[in-house]
């Protein structure tokens, strides 16, 4: 899984053997051109999970390779690094509990911006 965003739009990748299915959403007025790119880029992640577990092309006990182009976000996902962001906050928890419910095995790897499939569609 890939995702990303800007101030405008998240967009995320889910590969799946031979699929690739691709994602694109415009902000909702609470934060278009409101938030900074790296808030944007939890809500894509979030969004892009959720969806992925609601169109069922992630499904429960799933291993799931989370490919991040931010080594920030490695971070807080992989060493519990803390921040006083609560919007990136809030985005961390709810990550965690579908992670949890779904009994979801994941594998976060750092990855080089320019091999984010996501960042295609922002």
């Amino acid at each position: 899984m890939y995702s990303d965003g800007n101030t405008k739009k998240i967009a995320w990748v889910i590969q799946t053997g031979d699929s690739e299915i691709s994602q694109m959403r415009t902000h909702v007025d609470l934060y278009k051109d409101k938030i900074t790119t790296l808030q944007s880029k939890y809500i894509s992640l979030h969004i892009g999970l959720s969806w992925g577990i609601g169109t069922f092309l992630i499904k429960n006990e799933d291993t799931i390779k989370i490919r991040l182009d931010e080594k920030i976000m490695y971070e807080q996902f992989t060493t519990n690094l803390e921040t006083n962001d609560k919007l990136i906050e809030s985005r961390i928890q709810f990550i965690k509990q579908l992670i949890k419910q779904r009994k979801l095995k994941i594998q976060f790897q750092l990855i080089d911006i320019c091999k984010n499939l996501a960042k295609e569609n922002i």
